[in-house]
């Protein structure tokens, strides 16, 4: 009867033919020669084989990397986050840390939707918000202010608000969720939502509109300080208390994670530590 190790080499390749989705690149992947080069099609079947299957090859592969020095991480990466996090800290951050260590290379995906770790193949998430129940490790690393902010043309045209109540008279460029408004919240629980005539889904919309007199904004204190050092943006409101924001890494590795994807989470726990000092 054919063993498991017998039968890994082919795994190995059907997994890499699926990844790579032509038989042409999959061969390069485990260095053998195609007969053919044509796109890959699967079965239903086939792609409940690989979804099962994948994940598990990808443990063995990083069993060896396990087992290395406590200090070595080598190969593959996989990092996915938020938009607003994976472009405004997280590229720069995986960039410092490749500095550190030469023979890991990082795929990171910067999305807001929520990936599927096991079945899309990748270590670790940044996650923002509170977390669901998924199964996944999570470590929580943050809690990132908020702040209100506007420019100084949007101040002199409108003035300041003296309190929570002044806010329902001023415009807003808000936050779009789901096709909605999303609500300002404070720490006591004051929740409104504001008045605007701009709405869009990404943070940096709304800083560069905020920037241009737009209206007030809803954000985190990362994205706009050093707008608000350089005198681009002022605080509104600033002695009102507002939530912070959590910040989760989550992993499907149960207790051992990879040597990499162990010393990518301690590097961007430190980098977030510096941040919110």
């Amino acid at each position: 009867m054919t063993t498991i190790l017998e039968k890994t080499a082919g795994l190995v390749a059907f997994v890499r033919t699926v990844d790579a989705g032509s038989f042409h690149a999959a061969s390069r992947l485990v260095g053998s020669s195609p007969s053919a080069t044509r796109r890959l099609g699967l079965t239903s079947e086939g792609l409940a084989y690989y979804e099962r299957v994948a994940p598990l090859l990808r443990a063995l592969d990083d069993a060896e990397d396990i087992v290395q020095m406590a200090d070595t991480a080598r190969g593959l990466l996989r990092v996915t986050a938020p938009v607003e996090l994976g472009r405004g800290l997280i590229a720069a951050w995986a960039q410092a840390f490749l500095a550190q260590h030469g023979e890991v290379k990082v795929e990171l995906s910067v999305t807001d939707r929520h990936a599927d770790l096991i079945r899309e193949g990748y270590d670790v998430a940044v996650r923002m918000g509170p977390l669901s129940d998924t199964g996944l490790v999570a470590r929580k690393i943050a809690n990132l202010p908020i702040v209100l902010v506007a420019s100084p043309a949007y101040v002199e045209r409108r003035g300041r608000p003296a309190s929570v109540e002044d806010l329902r008279d001023h415009e807003f460029v808000r936050h779009q969720m789901a096709g909605r408004p999303y609500p300002v919240t404070f720490a006591d629980g004051t929740m409104i939502v504001p008045d605007g005539r701009l709405d869009t889904d990404d943070g940096g919309a709304i800083r560069n509109a905020a920037l241009a007199g737009a209206g007030i904004a809803h954000l985190m204190r990362f994205a706009v300080q050093d707008d608000l050092d350089a005198g681009r943006l002022v605080r509104m409101l600033p002695e009102v208390a507002m939530p912070t924001m959590p910040v989760h890494i989550v992993h499907a590795y149960g207790r051992q994670l990879p040597v990499r994807a162990r010393l990518f989470v301690d590097f961007v726990v430190g980098q977030m530590a510096a941040l919110t000092r």
